[in-house]
């Protein structure tokens, strides 16, 4: 590929120096660590109902503001004792107890028990005044229409959830960061907080560079592809919980991308620009980033396989990354650069990945001086242990990643792994 406007040999000159003095390569931590540090937490915060908020980043913390239960309630199927009164009970000397009420589920009950007294009550229910624990009824045998056995002895709180045994009022619930679960959702309406304070969400532009790139809907001419980086990045955006804004398909004319790239970094608050394969549409991304404001890019080259031409930058206090155009690199950099960078920008705590340990089955080369991230497939084992088997191909090919399970890292200067290795292998 090469420009489309004319350059002369002075400007090529100059893009050529600027190639070789960004183009110099960092680890991914390190690359990771100089983009963080000019990146903020800004999370500009909203409030939405709780029912919504599912994936959303806290804004704020959030205490308690009651009991939970609010009530004693039952564990179990049972009758509602006074614990005194079943001490000692055995199969072969039962407690008689005398049953006064029945507990309505939804109901508080009609009366408090006395000395030899209980209460019939199923799981969920408020216990009765005066009783502190419950008989399953299957250490119980009714001997008439209002007595019955207690065939064993429970202790004072047995069966039985205190008020407050789940939270107090006041408690610390849930931080400043934290992304909402659905479990956390129903704790939340549980207490009545039916509306949180969360991070706004990110709008983040897509931009894609290629000559050779066609719409999904369009059938390619001879040596053109449908374009895939715009599709797995706004998936991998929203999964992220926020809004891929896609620009379009722009071919590899510098000023064509230049007024793409900064109407995306006008109307949004992240870019993402997925440039062309070849060594001058990579020179002319970093050329277009570079002029988008200040400070410009930061890093160009990362010591990572697949991904080293990743360009990260900071323009006008926004992020703006330049991502390989083959998919694998694609999605492997926005998951090590992208993802943590809108996390850092809504102030969300990132969940640990999640990992399962494998056999590794085969050998892996890996040249020192990089990491090298390998996509696997998971294998079950005769023992149940599992076999991580390398699923090989080149970046540009898409289907390495839908066969794969997920990917294992060949850790920086380790100059490969051994078949038989214990490796953590990260989940897709």
């Amino acid at each position: 590929m090469r420009f489309a406007r004319r350059s002369s040999s002075a400007e090529l000159r100059g893009a050529v120096t600027t190639s070789r003095e960004l183009f110099n390569v960092r680890t991914p931590p390190q690359a990771l660590d100089v983009l963080l540090q000019h990146v903020p937490a800004r999370a500009d915060g909203e409030e939405v109902p709780t029912r919504d908020a599912l994936d959303r980043v806290l804004a704020e913390d959030v205490s308690s503001p009651a009991d939970l239960p609010t009530f004693r309630r039952s564990t179990m199927d049972g009758f509602a004792v006074r614990a005194a009164d079943t001490f000692g009970a055995t199969e072969g000397l039962p407690a008689y107890l005398e049953v006064v009420d029945e507990v309505l589920m939804g109901h508080a009950p009609n009366r408090a028990l006395g000395t030899g007294e209980c209460a019939r009550i199923a799981t969920g229910g408020m216990l009765p005044d005066g009783a502190d624990a419950v008989v399953i009824v299957e250490q119980t045998q009714e001997v008439g229409q209002a007595t019955i056995e207690a065939l064993r002895a429970v202790a004072p709180g047995e069966n039985v959830v205190q008020v407050g045994e789940d939270v107090r009022t006041g408690d610390p619930i849930l931080p400043r960061g934290h992304v909402l679960r659905p479990q956390d959702l129903g704790g939340l309406v549980a207490l009545g907080v039916t509306a949180v304070r969360v991070a706004r969400r990110l709008r983040v532009g897509i931009v894609s560079g290629g000559d050779e790139l066609v719409a999904p809907e369009q059938a390619p001419a001879p040596g053109q592809i449908r374009d895939i980086n715009s599709y797995t990045l706004a998936a991998m955006i929203r999964r992220d919980g926020h809004v891929p804004c896609l620009a379009g398909v722009f071919p590899d004319d510098y000023d064509a991308l230049e007024r793409a790239a900064r109407a995306a970094l006008e109307a949004n608050d992240v870019v993402i620009l997925s440039a062309g394969s070849s060594v001058s549409a990579r020179d002319m991304t970093a050329q277009v980033v570079d002029g988008l404001g200040k400070p410009g890019v930061l890093v160009h080259g990362v010591s990572l396989k697949p991904g080293k031409p990743t360009i990260l930058a900071v323009c006008s206090d926004k992020p703006v990354f330049g991502l390989p155009g083959n998919p694998v690199s694609c999605m492997v950099t926005y998951d090590l650069f992208v993802s943590p960078t809108l996390a850092r920008l809504t102030g969300a705590v990132r969940p640990p990945r999640r990992t399962v340990s494998a056999r590794l089955s085969r050998n892996i080369a890996s040249a020192t001086g990089r990491e090298d991230y390998v996509q696997v497939r998971l294998e079950g084992r005769a023992d149940g242990g599992l076999d991580a088997v390398p699923v090989f191909g080149k970046s540009n090919l898409i289907f390495t990643l839908i066969r794969a399970d997920g990917m294992l890292k060949v850790p920086l200067d380790a100059g490969g792994l051994a078949a038989g290795a214990q490796v953590e292998v990260v989940l897709f």
